[in-house]
């Protein structure tokens, strides 16, 4: 750990406004309530205010986790003198509304992925982020799992072309809570609020993970989408009527259950996505690998402290992927945290994503994902579902031109 002692006096502090109490809204608190106590910041996160609809559930969930104050109303929070950042951990039909109020209102924003339910609605979150970049505020999208060290040593080692010209990407991201066709249905499944189902919730973890590490975007996709439990029960105290199959108290799934595709991405190289929420024996089973003509680099989530490496011009009588222990001082996020070894975990890649957050603030540098990364993410799960309505036919995905000083908004893959 860093030495903490210093002369000098307290860094200014950071108002910060959490919306949302439930999942993310806890992984979020973590990293915040973290990332002051590890990192040397030039600005200090305060916990002002947890808003949330549940009166008496907000206010626990604050006690719980270190927010000095709870707003049953997001715009009330939003108001307050006493933040300046606003976090974002809603379900996806809320980002547009919230996130352009608190950038109008002069916030910086971090918001959950996926940044929107729709590319229109990226695009209007990301003209708002770029008006508010002219005012000096940032934009992010919580893609954590750039975070994770082994996963950002894997970008750096790309870029200094360890591996050498891109070949092709594999990247599946499988879990299994849905397997049961009694499990209930939650906001995940409505379409309306969701957007769309394993595709962005964790499609879009993988879409941003493939263009991250390859530093350019996908431009292509052909892709199939399947939904295999249609109708799901309700939730206690919820009524939706007869049900399609004549009986009650079920309502229908409206979006999918799994999605494969493949792309392409600038340089040419090609990609192969899977995502899935019916995969049994998969808690969250995040895999990578990615092929280049020197060698490859490979990733498993489940040993998220490990990154495989094969050189492919050694010897092949000793040739052979090499696991890197991804612990040392230099690797990335490692400097302020244990001695070599002593392995990190999901929770800390929400530490960093705060840390990285207010490094971009105090320097008044563009933040990465920014919204423009995760408008070109949207624009991707969007061209899936186009190629699955049409039965896999190849869909381009538009790719952002920032135009001249766009400043701010601009992609940073």
């Amino acid at each position: 750990m860093q030495d903490r002692h210093s002369e000098t006096a307290p860094p200014p502090t950071l108002g910060v406004g959490l919306i949302g109490y439930a999942f993310m809204g806890a992984a979020h608190s973590q990293g915040w309530r973290t990332a002051t106590r590890v990192f040397d910041l030039p600005l200090r996160p305060v916990l002002a205010a947890m808003a949330g609809r549940d009166r008496a559930a907000v206010r626990a969930a604050a006690d719980r986790h270190g927010w000095a104050a709870a707003e049953t109303d997001w715009r009330a929070l939003v108001a307050r003198d006493d933040v300046q950042l606003v976090d974002i951990c809603v379900p996806g039909d809320r980002h547009a509304e919230i996130a352009i109020a608190a950038l109008d209102a002069g916030k910086h924003v971090l918001c959950e992925k996926p940044l929107a339910n729709s590319v229109a609605e990226a695009e209007a979150m990301t003209e708002a982020a770029e008006r508010a970049g002219a005012r000096g505020q940032v934009a992010m999208v919580g893609f954590n799992y750039r975070r994770v060290p082994a996963i950002a040593h894997a970008r750096r080692l790309i870029a200094e072309r360890r591996i050498g010209a891109l070949r092709h990407v594999r990247l599946t991201y499988l879990q299994d809570w849905l397997v049961d066709p009694e499990f209930p249905l939650t906001w995940r499944l409505e379409r309306r609020r969701a957007g769309s189902g394993a595709l962005g919730d964790l499609g879009a973890h993988i879409v941003d993970l493939a263009q991250f590490l390859a530093g350019e975007p996908l431009v292509g996709v052909s892709a199939q989408l399947e939904t295999f439990v249609r109708e799901r029960p309700l939730l206690a105290g919820v009524s939706a009527g007869p049900s399609a199959s004549g009986g009650t108290g079920r309502g229908p799934v409206t979006v999918d259950d799994a999605a494969v595709f493949t792309g392409r991405l600038a340089s040419g190289a090609l990609a192969t996505f899977e995502a899935s929420r019916m995969a049994p024996g998969r808690k969250n089973s995040l895999r990578l690998e990615i092929s280049g003509e020197l060698g490859s680099l490979a990733f498993d989530l489940e040993r998220l402290n490990e990154l495989l490496y094969h050189d492919h011009r050694e010897p092949a009588a000793v040739a052979g992927f090499r696991r890197i222990l991804v612990t040392e001082p230099d690797h990335p996020y490692l400097e302020a945290w244990w001695p070599p070894g002593h392995v990190l975990g999901y929770e800390h890649t929400f530490a960093h994503q705060a840390r990285d957050l207010v490094m971009s603030i105090a320097a008044g540098t563009d933040p990465a994902p920014s919204f423009a990364d995760g408008l070109q993410v949207q624009r991707v799960l969007a061209a899936v579902e186009e190629s699955a309505a049409k039965n896999a036919v190849y869909t381009p995905v538009p790719v952002l031109a920032p135009a001249p000083g766009a400043g701010r908004a601009r992609a940073q893959l």
